[in-house]
């Protein structure tokens, strides 16, 4: 899930190239996993994804031979595993971008639409830097990045009819019927036409996106170590019962209302923006204590 300033920030991107917003929207939802920013060294970033068969294709001589043997670069497909976390794999495309910037940049999936580096000349930039710079400027540029990619593929028709088998199979690839890609666009395309279920109020086991991410970085100020991946799984769940536990409130892992003022109560810097992720989330109806 979005908050509305980055649902807005799509719908705007949207309609300047004749997209209908919920569909951008559940592109990117499935894309992005509804999470927009990774925390890197203090900033925010855009998702990334490094190919190092990508990488491989681009080198040559000495630099293929040290990225190869970095780990970095890698004729088959698949071969170079990206980390878990978002940091790590921001340090593993700075290693590579070490070798050859273009490279690296060029390997690496940007932003909420995961749009390759390669496509920068075929997307209208004058280098791949203008697309990195397009991705790293926020939300509306992964925005208009993802929208432009859609427009170029000439997928536009086929999303604003629906047509998601013909949308999973030129923005997935052949094999997008394997993970139920076509299926998993139709389902959040009617999540973003149905909208949040009126007084929902929570975080728990299964959420995800930004307000997720925001929950995890105010534990991770209050000392509760947690990952900030935008996905509520075990590790978050067990934070919110710590906290619960030391707040004397039910101890059930999930981040309703009064768990959720009792983060909020008094926030130290580094959350002073968890509160108006939550109520952009909660469309105003969550009220801080």
């Amino acid at each position: 899930m979005f908050s509305r300033e980055t649902a807005a920030e799509i719908d705007k991107a949207a309609r300047e190239f004749g997209i209908e917003g919920a569909a951008l929207l559940a592109i990117a939802e499935i894309e992005s996993g509804g999470q927009v920013f990774a925390r890197i060294d203090g900033r925010k970033e855009p998702l990334i994804r490094f190919e190092g068969h990508y990488f491989d294709r681009r080198l040559s001589g000495e630099r293929q031979a040290r990225a190869r043997a970095a780990g970095l670069a890698s004729p088959t497909a698949g071969e170079v595993a990206n980390p878990r976390g978002q940091a790590a794999r921001w340090q593993m495309v700075e290693r590579a971008a070490a070798i050859d910037r273009r490279a690296a940049y060029e390997s690496t999936s940007w932003g909420l639409g995961q749009v390759m580096g390669a496509h920068w000349q075929w997307l209208g930039f004058g280098d791949v830097d203008g697309l990195v710079t397009e991705a790293r400027s926020g939300a509306a540029g992964q925005a208009r990045l993802m929208a432009r990619y859609i427009d170029k593929a000439g997928l536009t028709e086929a999303l604003n009819r629906h047509d998601w088998e013909a949308v999973g199979h030129g923005y997935n690839g052949p094999g997008f019927r394997k993970n139920g890609y076509h299926i998993k666009l139709a389902e959040a395309y009617q999540r973003q036409v149905d909208g949040p279920a009126h007084g929902e109020e929570t975080m728990k086991t299964g959420s995800r996106g930004e307000p997720v991410a925001e929950l995890q970085e105010a534990l991770l100020a209050l000392g509760y170590p947690v990952d900030t991946d935008g996905i509520y799984g075990p590790g978050t769940a067990a934070a919110v019962k710590r906290f619960q536990e030391a707040r004397g409130l039910a101890v059930d892992g999930i981040a309703g209302p009064q768990t959720l003022a009792a983060i909020l109560k008094q926030p130290p810097a580094p959350m002073r923006g968890f509160w108006d992720t939550v109520r952009s989330w909660f469309g105003g109806t969550f009220r801080r204590p």
